[in-house]
């Protein structure tokens, strides 16, 4: 039976979208209420812990806001030595790294602005973690990322 020729490329393309993970902002409303709840289990005064427990509250909740409203962000990784494009801007140097089912790219485009995203097990499925890996290879996933140190 003959072999399809998509199966003979050196690695595959992929195409991913980035949202805000629905996990993450149950984290940081959890550690919103564990900090206010840390407040009141130390040794403060409980009107002191009370005063502190407001603007804790307010840093979360702006934690939360912040990155609830971040953009959705489309990740291009083209087969062959292509770079990889993030919304449409060619990434100079980059890295993914696996944590488990967590996915972490780092960047640096052209404009020298860096980086960072990271893919939780709500925002990427098994299917396209699987893509993500095939696309990303063993070898750097930037092809104009130098090899070996000069």
């Amino acid at each position: 039976m003959p072999r399809s020729h998509s199966s003979w490329k050196g690695s595959a393309s992929c195409r991913l979208e980035w949202r805000p993970s629905r996990w993450v902002r149950g984290m940081l409303i959890l550690l919103g209420v564990l900090s206010v709840v840390s407040l009141f289990g130390s040794a403060l005064p409980a009107w002191m812990a009370g005063v502190l427990a407001v603007p804790v509250l307010g840093f979360a909740g702006h934690a939360l806001r912040r990155y609830g409203r971040q953009p959705a962000r489309i990740l291009v990784i083209p087969g062959g030595d292509a770079s990889p494009m993030l919304d449409g801007i060619a990434l100079v140097r980059c890295a993914l790294q696996w944590r488990g089912p967590l996915a972490f790219l780092a960047w640096q485009d052209v404009q020298g602005r860096r980086g960072h995203l990271a893919w939780w097990p709500d925002t990427l499925d098994a299917r396209q973690r699987r893509e993500l890996r095939l696309a990303a290879g063993d070898a750097a996933l930037c092809a104009t990322m130098a090899a070996m140190a000069p």
